[in-house]
């Protein structure tokens, strides 16, 4: 499975982006796809996550603000993050759950979201 991320930018607080991650190769071996999110200094830590069945589920701290969506025609999963801050700022992952593992075992490049004051 390989999986590709774009979307990051420069925003100011308050702003919004959208987040892609395109799926290809064997797909069917992942049942979620999900974001994390590693600042500076920081633990790795999922932000949102989507299950096949498109069940959601999100870190306490961007409830109300992100929404993690995907298009199963494009195999293509979006967060669309709205009224930014200054601790959203890090490199985002996008990443695939196995199915035999059921763990985050695919990853794709991150994308740096760096969000201004």
């Amino acid at each position: 499975v390989q999986l590709q991320a774009s979307g990051g930018g420069l925003v100011q607080a308050g702003g919004s982006l959208r987040l892609s991650c395109a799926a290809s190769g064997n797909i069917f071996s992942i049942n979620a796809l999900g974001w994390y999110r590693q600042a500076p200094g920081k633990q790795r830590e999922l932000v949102a996550a989507i299950a096949s069945g498109g069940s959601a589920n999100y870190a306490d701290s961007v409830k109300g603000r992100f929404t993690i969506s995907r298009d199963n025609a494009k195999n293509t999963v979006y967060l669309q993050m709205n009224s930014l801050k200054p601790e959203d700022t890090a490199v985002y992952y996008c990443a695939g759950k196995f199915v035999k593992t059921q763990r985050y075992d695919y990853w794709g490049q991150g994308t740096q979201v760096t969000v201004s004051s």
